[in-house]
């Protein structure tokens, strides 16, 4: 077995015990998956559209979970007020206490023993691995505004005082958006 393969491997086993983690606290692996997005998004990608291509299924699937995280009062749905045709999806005050107990927490505990060193690699070879499998299959790539083509900062007067904005909407971004995830995403090269 070559060294690709066998990460094949782990990525499913790893895949495996991950997904059968999150039926818990009365959701479904999907829900779970929706209600993360959801609360790190951006402003651009808190919409049903962007979480279809996010977990890469369709907008009536992605419905169907929003419609669930609704009735259990984990999310929010409002028209937009520059677009009433538009819908803003928001994580309710009991969606983010929820997301407070995720059921990934032993995973996350388990990553937490590997070395910095270790844990960026890994994290650099997943990213590396995920980028190249949404190209493979045509999925949208989503990421950080921080890392994305489309991320500008403009000095303004002196050279520590600047804004960032998003070159694709022409919008200023306030610092805490930096690290949301964005649908609209290109990575810099």
């Amino acid at each position: 077995m070559d060294k690709s393969d066998q990460a094949v491997e782990l990525l499913d086993r790893m895949g495996r015990i991950v997904h059968g983690l999150q039926f818990a606290l009365g959701l479904n692996p999907a829900q779970w998956e929706a209600l993360r997005f959801l609360a790190r998004a951006n402003r651009y990608s808190r919409t049903p559209t962007a979480l279809a291509e996010f977990l890469g299924t369709t907008k009536g699937t992605a419905s169907q979970t929003l419609i669930a995280l609704e009735f259990k009062g984990m999310v929010k749905r409002t028209r937009r007020t520059s677009d009433r045709r538009s819908v803003e999806l928001a994580v309710t005050p009991l969606g983010l206490e929820l997301i407070e107990k995720d059921p990934l927490g032993p995973v996350s505990e388990a990553a937490s023993r590997l070395s910095q060193d270790d844990c960026e690699a890994m994290n650099a070879a997943l990213n590396q691995v995920v980028a190249n499998l949404q190209q493979t299959i045509g999925f949208s790539e989503s990421g950080r505004c921080l890392d994305c083509v489309h991320f500008c900062e403009d000095h303004v007067g002196s050279a520590v005082d600047y804004v960032c904005r998003c070159a694709l909407s022409q919008e200023e971004m306030a610092p805490q958006e930096l690290e949301r995830i964005c649908t609209n995403f290109e990575p810099a090269t």
